[in-house]
């Protein structure tokens, strides 16, 4: 009865899939008790903690003949180590420099440090495409470039080429807020149109923007000033 959990060498393929959801769930709670964070912000225990987790837990998905306790118990052990370290790391700075990459300084003043560029091993064609996914492509207008600990690069413009802002030229502007989805895929959503609006008022304004139904809007959204975005599915 209880052979997925103890393991046994012809186990069902019910078995499997009872263990695969056991495992699923179990490294769920496990991340939300740890805390998340993307892909992007992982820094390098963080990436260690994912590899040997994967790698524990995966392995009674593999075996059948392994038991489930052994790996899921080495999995919460970790999960443990891996808070510990995190706690630690907050606390003291020194210690989270060894487990946490400082940022380096690839551009300066609008020069290009080269040292700087073979220590982080980032080619120059590397750095020029970081620039220009940050809309930089002139790098006469590049004060610094930084390589962030999660590896992205960050740039700061000079003065003289930031952007405008209606705050610089002495005018107000209404904060836009966070847009909010009313509907999505053809459905309302419910719980987001409550607070903004009514099912009646929602439908007045697909009927305006020339659709016939909500069937035919694959999103809506309205900002804080009232602002709304449509898209049709399919060539609408």
């Amino acid at each position: 009865m209880f052979d997925f959990w103890y393991g046994t060498t012809d186990l069902a393929i019910y078995g499997f899939l009872i263990r695969a959801a056991i495992v699923y769930i179990y490294v769920f709670i496990l991340i939300k008790v740890l805390g998340q964070r993307s892909m992007t912000t992982m820094n390098p225990i963080d990436f260690l903690f994912g590899v040997v987790i994967g790698d524990v837990v995966g392995e009674p998905l593999a075996d059948g003949e392994a038991p489930m306790a052994g790996p899921l118990s080495a999995a919460a052990f970790i999960g443990g180590v891996h808070l510990f370290l995190s706690y630690i790391a907050l606390k003291l700075p020194r210690f989270r420099r060894v487990i946490e990459d400082e940022p380096i300084i690839l551009i300066e003043q609008g020069k290009i440090l080269t040292d700087e560029l073979k220590k982080a091993k980032v080619t120059v064609e590397s750095l020029l495409m970081d620039l220009r996914l940050n809309s930089s492509i002139n790098l006469t207008e590049i004060d610094y470039a930084v390589l962030e600990a999660n590896g992205q690069i960050s740039v700061i413009k000079k003065s003289r080429y930031d952007t405008v802002t209606k705050n610089d030229m002495g005018q107000s502007a209404t904060n836009k807020g966070y847009p909010t989805v009313l509907i999505q895929d053809g459905r309302y959503i419910h719980g987001n149109i409550s607070k903004v609006a009514t099912i009646e008022w929602v439908n007045a304004q697909i009927k305006q923007n020339g659709y016939e139904d909500v069937k035919d809007v694959f999103l809506m959204t309205m900002d804080g000033t009232g602002q709304m975005y449509f898209s049709g599915k399919g060539k609408n």
